[in-house]
């Protein structure tokens, strides 16, 4: 499978279309994600059935809509992933704040378990949580 973004757009994002475009011209596949689809997990999403193997299945309920973008990447480099970047901020695309990887643990989180992970690590690092 080539490199592929997971992508949930709230509806409020500013220039989503110059996002995609970045990752068109870099031959990347976009998934775009529905509130529907908040509950799967990463590895299903991404059709791979490897990668769910083990998930918890606990049945606990998101808890509605996701208030800002989300970005997931898989199977990017180190460089294709400077050259994302870089892509985004030469088209004006305004910052995501939350972007993640794809690995084998957070593989087998729901998009809505990995948002809320993403949002704790930011406040822990701003220093919201003082």
């Amino acid at each position: 499978m080539r490199e592929t973004v997971l992508y949930y757009n709230p509806g409020n994002a500013p220039k989503p279309g110059m996002m995609k475009s970045v990752l068109v011209r870099m031959g990347v596949r976009i998934k775009n994600i529905t509130e529907e689809q908040l509950g799967e997990t990463i590895g299903s999403l991404l059709g791979m059935e490897e990668m769910t193997q083990g998930a918890d299945d606990s049945g606990e309920e998101r808890k509605g809509p996701l208030g800002e973008q989300l970005l997931v990447l898989y199977r990017f480099s180190e460089g294709r992933l400077d050259q994302l970047l870089y892509g985004l901020r030469k088209a004006g695309v305004p910052k995501i704040e939350l972007k993640a990887i794809v690995t084998e643990q957070n593989s087998r989180w729901t998009l809505y378990e990995l948002y809320e992970e993403l949002k704790k690590e930011r406040e822990a690092l701003s220093g919201e949580n003082d």
